[in-house]
């Protein structure tokens, strides 16, 4: 493979957003979504912060290191079932061609729900910012590795003016220095390498020095037992993000329990 995998959906997030924007321009959908609320209180960033660790619960119907994961994907069932287990947040996949999401999910998530959703997506263009907050979610996932701090900076200011918080997405130093000027207040570390697909839960735990106790710290990617979980807490992490563990699950609020060790 020439290109690798980032590269790859990120392209296809621009030819998505050109189809769109076809249908719908950039001034209509602005529109729409400067005519919702926004100002917000940013429910995202408030639920991620307590006592303890929050979980941020994955509706995901594949990724493209395990292919597919729920074959029946009741994803409304899901997160109602995530929302009762006690989750912060609810991660919705909209990206079509390698997680098989769709726009629709998160639509239909954030009104079947309570608790904030964020939309997980490859965000390359502003338009897919103002598609986020028509479409009801509460946050967006920018990811450093496949922007430049510009449309970081830009990305950021537009979505807060929104009333969308930033999940901001890092894998190493140099992308946490971007985050870390582009003045997002929740700021992730992906502890897979979506390049090769390598899984280090420790990267988190080796980044969590270079950010502020008053920035939410998020952990994403291969969290798979208790012990993965008391080890980020012990670590000071404020908030995981966990995906294929759950989806895999039979019964997630017993699942949600195990992982915090609660039984």
């Amino acid at each position: 493979m020439t290109a690798n995998i980032l590269e790859i959906l990120a392209d296809a997030a621009r030819e998505r957003t050109e189809r769109n924007r076809a249908q719908v321009p950039l001034e209509e959908i602005r529109a729409k979504a400067l005519a919702m609320e926004c100002d917000t209180g940013f429910p995202f960033e408030k639920a991620l912060r307590g006592d303890d660790i929050r979980f941020i619960c994955e509706c995901k119907k594949a990724s493209p290191s395990k292919g597919l994961i729920a074959p029946d994907f009741p994803y409304l069932q899901i997160a109602r079932e995530y929302e009762d287990a006690g989750a912060a947040c609810i991660s919705v996949l909209t990206e079509p061609t390698r997680f098989l999401g769709e726009d629709r999910f998160l639509g239909e998530i954030a009104s079947a729900v309570s608790i904030p959703c964020i939309r997980k997506d490859f965000v390359v263009d502003e338009y897919m910012i103002y598609e986020a907050k028509v479409l009801g979610a509460s946050a967006i996932l920018l990811i450093c590795a496949i922007l430049t701090q510009e449309q970081l900076d830009r990305y950021t200011e537009i979505a807060h003016s929104l009333g969308l918080s930033v999940l901001c997405e890092t894998h190493d130093e140099e992308e946490m220095m971007m985050a870390l000027s582009c003045g997002a207040r929740v700021i992730g570390v992906n502890n897979r390498n979506l390049k090769d697909f390598t899984v280090d839960i420790n990267n988190c735990i080796r980044l969590r020095g270079m950010v502020s106790k008053d920035l939410v710290f998020v952990a994403e990617s291969g969290i798979r037992d208790a012990s993965d979980i008391a080890m980020l807490r012990e670590a000071g992490v404020d908030a995981v993000l966990v995906g294929e563990t759950l989806m895999r699950a039979s019964d997630k609020k017993a699942k949600l329990d195990e992982l915090r060790g609660t039984i």
